[in-house]
């Protein structure tokens, strides 16, 4: 469906993985496939930029990964990323460069765009975070339903089975979720949003919103982008 098509949430140049996203219609189409790309990837990767830590686990040389921190295969940490104090990272994780994983963050089957903070308390699980996009101290994306049923996408026109049965959220460059945040299963976040801390969200958020919480008010507004 073009109204989820990749390129309206994510520039695939900010990550390693981009090739994944090329014969998909829907950016959680890559999902089951990241393990299987990290493993084909990782011996491919330069040996004077990468270095193998483990079975299937390739970190960049640059990267600075605490001595507390828990890092599962397969696995990639691209340049200059930063993974702090007990942070987890429990493998089928794209992780890009000059991001921050921090303390106490669990990090699962996911795709971390470039310059990606998650930096307090952080889950996520079966997730893509696009370029630049920040998640709050506690805001987690909640990846599986109660009735463990097929994770769907709700929209203005109706609901979209994504046939998975684990799947989080897909989260639009530049955007911003608050402290404490819930983005439940199949949550699409648009481009350049802004969600209020506390703010439980389901379904799609358009580009360029605030999301404020009680009330579940979305206002079309045109945010800055992070001048960096």
């Amino acid at each position: 469906m073009e109204l989820f098509q990749v390129s309206k949430y994510l520039d695939v140049e900010h990550t390693i993985a981009k090739y994944m996203f090329d014969p998909v219609e829907n950016p959680w189409e890559v999902l089951p496939s990241i393990s299987i790309f990290i493993e084909q990837l990782g011996p491919m990767l330069p040996s004077e930029e990468f270095e193998q830590r483990g079975s299937n686990v390739w970190i960049s040389k640059s990267a600075v990964i605490a001595p507390t921190a828990y890092i599962g295969g397969p696995c990639i940490i691209d340049a200059g990323t930063e993974v702090r104090h007990c942070a987890f990272i429990r493998g089928s994780a794209i992780i890009g460069k000059n991001c921050v994983i921090g303390n106490s963050t669990e990090v699962k089957n996911s795709i971390i765009f470039d310059e990606v903070q998650i930096p307090h308390y952080n889950y996520v699980g079966d997730s893509i975070l696009g370029f630049r996009s920040h998640l709050g101290a506690g805001a987690i994306t909640s990846n599986v339903k109660n009735d463990k049923s097929n994770v769907e996408v709700n929209f203005a026109l109706g609901k979209m089975d994504t046939k998975l049965r684990k799947f989080g959220a897909i989260v639009g460059d530049y955007s911003q979720i608050g402290c404490n945040s819930v983005l439940n299963p199949g949550t699409i976040i648009g481009r350049n949003c802004s969600i209020y801390p506390l703010s439980n969200v389901r379904g799609l958020v358009n580009e360029n919103s605030i999301y404020k919480a009680p009330g579940k008010v979305v206002q079309k507004v045109k945010l800055k982008k992070d001048p960096k």
